[in-house]
């Protein structure tokens, strides 16, 4: 049931970050100073036209956006049913949505005067878009990801050191994407005055889950103009796979106020969310302070975060973006779920029905496209976005299915 104008959700967040009851400031008192002045210089540069044609200007002929949509026919045709289309933010420069936000935090860093850059991955695409904006404009780079990750990221670990940047494993915990984060937040407060914290996700204390939308909000706004020029009208609803959440904000942010078209965010639910080894913050997690925000966290019933598990090292955290748990409760969006086995099985469907790669973390979302399109009409349509490509993702899907390289 919904509890919230979609105006008013549309315009969130408040002044102090607040998403209803979720997001807000949780962070040590040394944090304070740095993230005031995060947000001061962030507020003045989403107002400034230099600033805002300099980030157009990059995502045009850095980037090479826009990404066009495309129609999935053949596997249309294959299911029966609904249209699936896809939004290509895998042909984006550097293979991944990421890239849209790394560049806007770029700039804003070079605008702040900071000569280091530092970032948290999991996949290892945030890392390689923020190794690639450090390279690009002139800065040290430093990217902490979990031991975990990095032996099945290795090919996207490496294209980082290749961009100059300095990968640091990181050993504790699950050795996952949440480890990362817990050490690049020491590292900020550690370096604060020298460095520009990069966070990949719409998750963190304010500013970061508003920045991050704002500079992804890009992938919506296109859309909202291709859709009517290939099909005449917007689609029937959007598909986005939700780890932290962030290119799913970015495609749900500017439809939030169109109640025509359905929001569909979906998480990993990895083995089974009963089996309990699974990723599905907002479809099995209660709220809970985490990284700076409160959240839908995975917790056990002392509220210590519970080990995450996905195929896809980019889903597999325990919380997730602020403005998606508000769009939980006020119903704007619904959430659901795919195992690792519908999003390999949906990865080997796009591989063969269009001779495109998908990402694992992709393969969520358009394996809940292709178990809902079935049951829709012929006309009705399904855009699944696309977040990323499966390149990085080869030595994953080889050995899942028995292949050894």
């Amino acid at each position: 049931m919904q509890m919230y104008d979609a105006g008013q959700i549309y315009d969130l967040p408040d002044g102090a970050g607040h998403f209803g009851p979720y997001g807000g400031v949780f962070v040590a008192e040394t944090l304070i100073h740095a993230l005031d002045e995060l947000k001061r210089e962030y507020l003045r540069a989403r107002g400034n036209a230099e600033f805002q044609a300099e980030f157009a200007s990059e995502l045009k002929h850095y980037v090479g956006r826009p990404s066009p949509v495309y129609h999935a026919r053949r596997l249309s045709e294959h299911l029966g049913g609904a249209q699936i289309w896809l939004k290509r933010e895998d042909l984006n420069h550097t293979g991944a949505h990421k890239i849209n936000n790394t560049i806007g935090q770029g700039l804003l860093a070079r605008r702040m005067g900071k000569k280091r850059v530092i970032a948290e991955t999991g996949a290892g695409q945030h890392g390689v878009a923020a190794a690639t904006v450090a390279a690009r404009f002139g800065m040290e780079c430093v990217v902490y990801m979990g031991s975990e990750d990095i032996q099945r990221q290795a090919m996207n670990v490496y294209r980082m050191k290749l961009l100059g940047a300095s990968v640091v494993p990181v050993e504790s915990g699950s050795k996952t994407l949440k480890d990362a984060l817990n050490e690049a937040m020491r590292d900020w407060v550690t370096n604060v005055e020298s460095t520009f914290y990069i966070i990949g996700t719409v998750a963190g204390p304010h500013p970061y889950p508003m920045m991050v939308r704002d500079f992804n909000a890009i992938v919506g706004k296109e859309l909202r103009t291709q859709m009517p020029e290939a099909i005449g009208r917007q689609p029937d609803a959007i598909l986005a796979c939700v780890g932290g959440g962030s290119n799913a904000m970015g495609v749900f942010y500017h439809y939030i106020q169109d109640p025509n078209v359905e929001l569909i965010g979906v998480e990993a639910a990895g083995e089974g969310i009963a089996t309990g080894h699974h990723a599905a913050t907002l479809c099995a997690g209660r709220p809970g302070v985490l990284h700076g925000n409160r959240t839908y966290l995975l917790q056990d019933p002392d509220g210590q975060i519970i080990e995450t598990h996905s195929i896809s090292a980019g889903l597999d955290y325990p919380g997730v973006g602020p403005e998606h748990a508000w769009l939980k409760d006020s119903g704007r969006a619904e959430y659901v779920s795919a195992t690792d086995q519908e999003a390999l099985e949906a990865f080997h469907a796009l591989c063969r029905f269009e001779g495109i790669m998908p990402a694992l973390e992709s393969s969520h979302a358009l394996a809940h496209a292709m178990k809902i399109a079935p049951g829709m009409e012929r006309d009705q349509v399904l855009v699944v976005n696309l977040s990323g490509r499966g390149d990085k993702d080869m030595h994953t899907v080889a050995k899942h299915s028995g292949i050894k390289l």
